[in-house]
């Protein structure tokens, strides 16, 4: 008899991992880092928690999964890195205005599938006015490669956002389907 890995276990064991890493690397983290690193991962692991069990449907859960990847990963590099110039400068805070649509927009759609696609393509727009007003208020690196540091990364999440707000309408799409699809009592 083949027993299979949960894939819980494998998601917070991947989890666990990531978090391991840094130390496994050598890398000059303090407690606060590791403290933030799990607390990341926590929420994103809950979130995708969430999702799994908010459908069945493969695309929702894909979506799920695209929005909290790049919901992390607006948060993670805006503090490792920053996206406007370094990880000091304070105007990077207002990528946060991203996440916040996507979370608030989200829990205002209750988790039902065609009001998240609605927030995530809010996201994307909030990631692009974000992008482009701190370019044209000169708040990017100084140089080309300022410009192209944040064309790039705007381009990339908003890619992650659109993503996610396809999948999110496939989901809905298919759940109208099957609801007309059904014979109702």
């Amino acid at each position: 008899m083949t027993r299979s890995i949960s894939p819980r276990l494998l998601g917070w064991g991947a989890a666990a991992a990531l978090l391991a890493l840094p130390l496994v690397a050598g890398a000059p983290w303090t407690p606060a880092d590791y403290a933030f690193a799990a607390g990341m991962l926590g929420i994103a692991g809950g979130a995708i928690e969430i999702g799994a069990r908010a459908s069945t449907s493969l695309a929702y859960r894909g979506g799920t999964a695209i929005a909290v990847v790049a919901a992390f990963l607006v948060l993670w590099v805006n503090a490792a890195v920053g996206f406007f110039g370094s990880e000091d400068n304070d105007v990077n805070a207002i990528f946060g205005l991203t996440v916040l649509v996507a979370v608030v927009g989200t829990l205002l759609a209750g988790l039902r599938a065609r009001g998240v696609a609605w927030a995530m393509l809010a996201a994307a727009a909030t990631q692009l006015l974000v992008g482009l007003t701190g370019l044209a208020a000169g708040w990017a690196a100084p140089g080309l490669a300022g410009i192209r540091q944040t064309l790039g990364g705007t381009a990339f999440f908003c890619v992650l956002w659109l993503a996610s707000a396809a999948l999110f309408a496939r989901a809905a799409r298919q759940s109208a389907q099957s609801r007309t699809a059904s014979p109702s009592i």
